[in-house]
């Protein structure tokens, strides 16, 4: 009872002051039911408060290790061993703007940050981490309208990304494009290294390391990221979807369940926020397949459950954690309806526990075993931020105010916030992961001081900022969105002998249609390029021509088809692939309506999910 006491005479104290400020009688307006506007800035306050317990906690008793062990008051090597709590942190601290510790902290990182170090380090987590930590960091600490301008500040950390990313360059060295989930630093990919991986983890890239080609202007970067995105969507079933792990060799899809939680989410997330941050086409002609194929076969209203990607059958009926960013998604591509639908459904699952356990078996509607724990994740919260700035809906408060209360009560450890291992027992475990001051406490802060009035980096800064899947802050400026008028549309070179070679327009007929009051418009999409090796072209190079092919569909444009089953079996270490026409494909131009169809309840087969990519 002492913190709630604590924060009523905050806000009586508050009140007095105003009313004394003032001269009258101060009503605060109700933004929610118990949520006024002067709580929302007590709010904000707490969750200040919460950061920096965290992280003062880290600085104290785990820097320079990755991250802090918030029971025992320690620190542990988790990813790499180069700080990563703290390059995690950076963006975190200039939103707060405390100018003091990003400005010696980035002077830190610039003076004894190394990565000629022997660890193999996961891709996916070392660049929306450590990558992505680097390049935000940078872009504030560079610019003098952030307010965030950093005198002696000489480029320390692009070059410490651009190190890194070199070092991770190896790991893309594949037949399909598709990265290996691991790499060593210093020796680059280890010849034992498993050929499985992930769709999020070889199809969450794009951001990192397109935003460092146009920082750097190298093209090798955002072109290796960009045929792996490629060399995932060629192997999509017929029914746009797309696996959960996949063999980087032979294009062999390990396990085919399709959905938009655990191992997929952020490929989704990639497609739409590259269009947005790069303005690229092709980004948002596959999110839109992408997105047409979930809602209608993954959405059954208001939950997604995970289906065979071939044949559309429901295979595991169950609400993961991280699926929970896919209303934040919503919200970006405007679809509102189901995204408001789908986030109640969800925050029911906290409510009734006090947090969300990384699996909910919406057949049992109970914890699924093996799955209750919860560490510390942000995508709830995240979804709550984004449905908020849209529709200022006070109920968006209300469930901040619980996640604040349930962190507080729930996962406070003496030097940070604790992993909850079990959501029933609210047992606590000695980890605190980086993404806690990366994410989980910005999108509460966010959502806080954006219902106060809002005084920050995201809201009143110079730029739009796009948000990476680790939360980190990415502006749209002019030299990162614009694509220069040197670069031709990848994939759209026309041959002399079909078409003249002219930069014309797209001449792409399109026929709309209504379905489910969402429009989307029919097309044949089939290619006679190649697919199947990192051979795309997709820099400017001589002799290719500039702009787009007449007459072209997207699929045309662009070289994209999709792969059948390929025989695992390699000739000369290199895959064999048969490239075939595909049929009609649906392009979904989002409204604010549901474009979803309601699945049929079939059976669920029961399994246990294997434990993959944390983000």
């Amino acid at each position: 009872m002492e913190r709630p006491l604590k924060r009523w005479i905050e806000f009586l104290v508050l009140l007095l002051i105003l009313s004394a400020n003032h001269n009258l009688l101060f009503i605060p307006r109700a933004l929610a039911d118990g949520v006024t506007s002067l709580e929302a800035k007590l709010l904000r306050d707490e969750v200040r408060e919460m950061f920096y317990h965290a992280f003062d906690g880290y600085m104290e008793h785990a820097f320079p290790l990755d991250e802090l062990r918030p029971l025992s008051c320690e620190g542990e090597d988790t990813l790499g061993g180069y700080a990563l709590t703290l390059i995690d942190a950076l963006d975190t601290l200039a939103l707060l703007g405390d100018r003091e510790r990003f400005t010696s902290s980035v002077e830190w990182i610039g003076k004894n940050l190394r990565f000629d170090i022997n660890k193999t380090v996961s891709v996916f987590e070392t660049t929306i981490r450590v990558l992505g930590g680097l390049l935000s960091a940078h872009l504030i600490a560079s610019d003098y309208a952030t307010g965030m301008r950093i005198p002696s500040y000489d480029n320390q950390l692009l070059d410490l990304a651009e190190d890194l990313a070199w070092r991770i360059l190896p790991a893309f060295d594949t037949p399909t494009g598709i990265p290996f989930g691991s790499v060593n630093l210093l020796h680059g990919v280890d010849e034992h290294e498993s050929k499985i991986t992930s769709t999020a983890g070889g199809g969450t890239l794009t951001l990192e390391f397109g935003l460092l080609s146009r920082l750097t202007n190298n093209p090798i970067f955002e072109q290796v990221t960009k045929n792996a995105v490629r060399g995932l969507w060629a192997r999509r079933s017929r029914l746009n979807l797309v696996g959960a792990h996949i063999n980087v060799f032979t294009g062999e899809w390990t396990q085919k369940d399709a959905g938009i939680g655990t191992s997929i989410d952020s490929f989704y997330e990639y497609l739409l926020k590259a269009y947005m941050l790069f303005g690229d086409e092709e980004y948002l002609f596959i999110f839109q397949e992408a997105y047409a194929a979930v809602m209608q076969y993954l959405y059954n209203d208001p939950w997604y459950v995970e289906v065979n990607m071939d044949s559309a059958a429901i295979v595991w009926p169950l609400f993961n954690s991280l699926q929970a960013f896919w209303p934040g998604l919503q919200v970006l591509a405007g679809d509102i309806d189901p995204a408001i639908q789908t986030h109640a459904a969800f925050f029911s699952v906290w409510r009734r526990y006090g947090f969300t356990p990384e699996g909910f078996n919406l057949a049992t509607l109970s914890v699924q075993h093996g799955q209750k724990s919860y560490p510390l994740r942000p995508e709830l919260i995240e979804s709550t931020y984004w449905l908020y700035k849209a529709t200022r809906d006070p109920r968006y408060l209300n469930a901040g105010r619980d996640m604040v209360a349930s962190l507080q009560y729930g996962a406070r450890c003496p030097c940070g916030y604790c992993h909850i291992t079990d959501v029933e027992s609210h047992k606590k475990e000695d980890h605190m992961e980086s993404f806690f001051l990366a994410e989980t406490v910005k999108y509460l802060w966010l959502l806080f001081d954006l219902a106060s009035g809002p005084d920050n980096l995201v809201e009143n800064g110079p730029y739009k900022y796009i948000f990476t899947t680790e939360g980190h802050l990415l502006p749209a400026t002019p030299q990162i969105s614009i694509v220069g008028e040197h670069c031709s549309y990848f994939g759209a070179y026309c041959k002399s002998s079909d078409i003249e070679r002219e930069s014309l327009k797209s001449d792409i007929s399109m026929n709309p249609q209504e379905t489910n009051s969402s429009t989307f418009y029919g097309g044949q999409v089939h290619t006679g390029y190649p697919l199947g090796s990192t051979s795309f072209e997709s820099s400017a190079t001589s002799g290719l021509m500039k702009g787009i092919c007449p007459g072209l569909t997207h699929g045309q444009k662009y070289g994209i088809s999709y792969l059948d089953s390929i025989d695992t079996a390699q000739e000369d270490n290199s895959t064999h692939q048969r490239q075939n026409p595909v049929k009609s494909h649906s392009l979904l131009i989002v409204s604010d309506q549901s474009a979803g169809n309601s699945l049929s309840n079939n059976n669920d087969h029961g399994r246990n999910v294997q434990e993959s990519v944390s983000e």
